[in-house]
């Protein structure tokens, strides 16, 4: 299975790639319907997961800690 504390161990993940050429890996072609999570080659139908590179939002990172006095 994966290794998510190495990725070195866990090999090539197959995803889809905003903003580069991504060429589905049953038929080669290039064209995909994008949803959420999944990207769908328009041809043959396999289906990658979307690789966003990392995840940014409210409350998912921590700033710092403040402690308040009673």
């Amino acid at each position: 299975m994966y290794d998510f504390g190495l990725p070195a161990r866990s090999g090539y993940r197959v995803a889809y790639r905003q903003k580069e050429a991504n060429h589905c890996p049953g038929c080669g072609r290039s064209h995909w319907m994008i949803g959420r999570t999944t990207a769908e080659c328009a041809f043959c139908g396999t289906a990658l997961p979307i690789n966003i590179g990392g995840m940014s939002g409210t409350g998912l990172a921590r700033v710092g800690a403040t402690a308040v006095a009673a």
